[in-house]
């Protein structure tokens, strides 16, 4: 299947990272590689590194980034690697870092990975398909708190516990094994009434399982801190998220660069001698243009953050 996937916030994010020609840039989240195709058409002896841990997403931009190959690393990888990925390719900073944090229009369209409330599939969910953990050990292994939690805290999903009680409940009978199942489990634990109003009932679970699977607010804590770390001075990092969690980590994170101090509010001067690595930019999120949401409703939620270093 063709790895298509709409690129999101593209022209704020390519003006965000202020483009040197010479410079080196880091697309951590390579998907369809439409953004790093904007990157590589302003570089002149500049280098891209583009990092996916999706094979297909690497397959796909090798072709789409083929006119500008002298000048584009691709790596299988996730961000979360990032000082490994520079060591091994003996770089030692940046210019900037892009972060498209989540699933990609490609692995929502592509059935067979389980990503999608609306196909049916085996469950898997795995962006990185050499990993062990899929969904299906999630949703029939877990302990009923276990999934409770996930779904609760990751899902921010009011009937979290419902859900996880119905669950359990079906797995007794036999193993839930595809996307349909699990979406007529969930419906059935979400009371009539409150399916009537706001998202599909499956779609804040789908989404809690989905990031249990692939770690994904835990990469991005620790991908935030190597990635600051690893910029030239004025280098950017910019990062969209499409939801709540994702976009209060990045907020709360850029701030603790901003402003590391831990020192209790009434000290007079600083004693803890933690010093700020630069700025946030984006004091609110820049969010989609009403006519890009008139052409790709799935950059309705999208928000972009940018951080500058010193």
């Amino acid at each position: 299947m063709k790895f298509h996937h709409i690129s999101v916030l593209l022209n704020e994010c390519i003006e965000s990272l202020n483009i040197k020609p010479d410079g080196i840039y880091v697309d951590g989240t390579l998907g369809g590689a439409g953004h790093s195709y904007e990157i590589c058409k302003r570089l002149t002896t500049g280098r891209l590194i583009g990092i996916d841990q999706d094979m297909n997403a690497i397959n796909a931009a090798t072709k789409r980034l083929e006119e500008f190959k002298d000048k584009v690393t691709l790596v299988h990888s996730n961000f979360s690697n990032i000082k490994k990925v520079f060591e091994d390719l003996g770089i030692e900073k940046a210019d900037g870092f892009l972060l498209d944090i989540g699933v990609s229009s490609h692995q929502l369209d592509e059935a067979e990975r389980g990503f999608s409330y609306m196909q049916d599939a085996p469950l898997d969910m795995r962006m990185d398909t050499s990993r062990s953990l899929s969904a299906y050990e999630v949703v029939n292994e877990y302990s009923e708190k276990e999934l409770n939690d996930i779904i609760f805290e990751y899902g921010e999903e009011r009937w979290a516990k419902r859900i996880a009680e119905f669950i359990v409940a079906e797995r007794k009978v036999k193993p839930i094994t595809t996307t349909y199942e699990l979406v007529d489990v969930i419906k059935k634990a979400v009371p009539k009434g409150a399916r009537k109003d706001g998202p599909h009932p499956a779609k804040r679970t789908f989404q809690a399982i989905r990031i249990e699977v692939n770690g994904e607010l835990d990469v991005l804590k620790t991908a935030i801190n190597d990635m600051t770390d690893l910029l030239n001075p004025k280098g950017r990092l910019a990062i969209i998220t499409f939801h709540s969690l994702e976009d209060r980590i990045v907020k709360n994170e850029f701030r603790k660069q901003e402003n590391p101090c831990t020192c209790p509010r009434e000290f007079p001067v600083c004693m803890c001698n933690k010093v700020s690595k630069g700025k946030v930019i984006t004091r609110k999120p820049i969010l989609p243009s009403e006519e890009e949401l008139l052409e790709n409703h799935r950059a309705r939620s999208a928000k972009l953050r940018v951080f500058e270093r010193k």
